[in-house]
C-alpha cells in the first residue's frame, strides 16, 4: 500500500504519518527531495526557500519533478506513506508508478488549525488568521502552473478525513482507510519459482547467456543450478570457455562448450548432496537443450516448466513428451 498524505497547515498530516510509521509504513516526503537538493547546493533550509526551490524544479524538470525523483526509492515489498504532495502532477505520477497509490486529504477548520500551529511554536508558522490566509493563499492555487496547487490536489483525493475532533477519532478514520485498501497480492507458484530461477541466473559466469534452473518437490526447492564452467575450472567470463568467449552462433559446436548448463548443474548438485529428484518439477529460464533433456528424463523429473525458447528446443520438448515428462511454458516477462 502506498498512501499519499496532503492537506493545509495544521490539519494533522504529521500525526497521520507518525501513526502509519508505527504500523510499519516507511515514511517518505517530497520535501526531503528539496532538503537534499538544498544540501547539495550548500543553501540554508527555510520555508520560503523550500517553496521557491520546489517551483524551480517543477519549472525546469516538469511539474512532477519531485515525485519522479522519489519513486526510485519505492520497493514492492513494503508499505509507504508519502507527504508534502502539493501539485496534481505529483499525484498523477505516483498513480502511474503504482496502482497501490491512494491519496488522503487531511483537513480541519482554519481556527482549529491556527490553534495547533500556535501550540507547536515552530519557526515560520503563521501566528494570526491573516498570516494563515496569506500563506495558504499562495499554496492553495497559483497562476504559475509550476507553483503549488493544493486545491487541485484536494480534488484528486481518494479519501478526505476531517480532523476537527480528537486524535482517537482521526486514528479511527485512518484505520478504516487501511482496512478498505489493504493491498495483498501473491504470485502464483509458477511465477514464484521462475522468479527465483531468474535470481539464480544472475550468479552465472557465462559470457553468452545467463540460464538457471530450480528443482522443486511438493512446492519446496530442493536444488538450484546456473550455467558456467565446472567447479574448480576458470570461470567462463575469465576466459575459461573458448567457445563462449568466441561468441559463436547459438546451437552450434555445443560439444566444444566447457560450460555446464543450468539444468545440468541443478541435477548434478542434487546428486552431489544425495537428493532424489524422482517426481520433481524443474523450472528453467530457457527450454532445455537435448543433453539436459536426457538428464531430466533419467533423473526421474516428472515436469518441466520453462520460460524462453531455446535453439533446437522442439527436439527436446518432443523427447520429454515421449518419455512422459509434462512440459509447459510460462508467460513470465
Amino acid at each position: 500500500m502506498i498512501l499519499g498524505v496532503s492537506g493545509p497547515y495544521g490539519a494533522g498530516k504529521t500525526i497521520v504519518v507518525s501513526f502509519l510509521v508505527e504500523r510499519s509504513f516507511v515514511a517518505l516526503s517530497l520535501s526531503d527531495v528539496l532538503r537534499d537538493e538544498l544540501k547539495k547546493r550548500g543553501e540554508v533550509e527555510t520555508r520560503e526557500r523550500m517553496i521557491s526551490l520546489g517551483n524551480e524544479l517543477r519549472e525546469s524538470e516538469g511539474f512532477d519533478a519531485l515525485a519522479k525523483r522519489l519513486i526510485g526509492f519505492l520497493k514492492p515489498d513494503r508499505n509507504y506513506v508519502i507527504d508534502s504532495i502539493r501539485h496534481p502532477a505529483e499525484v498523477e505520477t505516483l498513480r502511474r508508478a503504482s496502482d497501490r497509490f491512494r491519496l488522503i486529504w487531511i483537513d480541519a477548520e482554519a481556527e482549529t488549525r491556527l490553534g495547533r500551529l500556535s501550540a507547536r511554536g515552530r519557526s515560520g508558522d503563521p501566528r494570526t488568521s491573516a498570516d494563515l490566509q496569506r500563506l495558504e493563499g499562495r499554496e492553495m492555487s497559483s497562476e504559475d502552473p509550476a507553483g503549488q496547487q493544493l486545491l487541485a490536489v484536494r480534488a484528486m483525493a481518494d479519501d478526505i478525513v476531517r480532523n476537527d475532533g480528537s486524535v482517537e477519532a482521526l486514528y479511527q478514520a485512518v484505520q478504516e482507510i487501511l482496512r478498505r485498501n489493504a493491498y495483498f497480492e501473491r504470485p502464483g507458484w509458477d511465477d514464484y519459482f521462475m522468479s527465483v530461477a531468474r535470481v539464480v541466473a544472475s550468479r552465472s559466469n557465462c559470457v553468452k547467456r545467463k540460464v538457471a534452473a530450480v528443482v522443486t518437490i511438493d512446492r519446496r526447492i530442493v536444488s538450484t543450478g546456473y550455467n558456467g564452467t565446472p567447479r574448480g575450472v576458470r570461470n567462463c567470463n575469465e576466459g575459461g570457455c573458448p567457445r563462449c568467449n568466441a561468441f559463436g552462433p547459438g546451437g552450434v559446436d555445443l560439444a566444444e562448450c566447457v560450460c555446464s548448463h543450468g539444468e545440468e548443474n541443478a541435477i548434478t548438485q542434487a546428486a552431489y548432496h544425495g537428493v532424489s529428484l524422482r517426481g520433481a518439477t524443474l523450472y528453467t529460464t530457457y527450454c532445455p537443450c537435448l543433453l539436459c533433456t536426457k538428464m531430466i528424463i533419467n533423473a526421474g523429473i516428472a515436469e518441466v516448466v520453462y520460460n524462453a525458447d531455446y535453439p533446437m528446443g522442439g527436439i527436446s520438448l518432443a523427447l520429454l513428451r515421449e518419455a512422459g515428462v509434462k512440459t509447459r511454458q510460462t508467460s513470465l516477462q
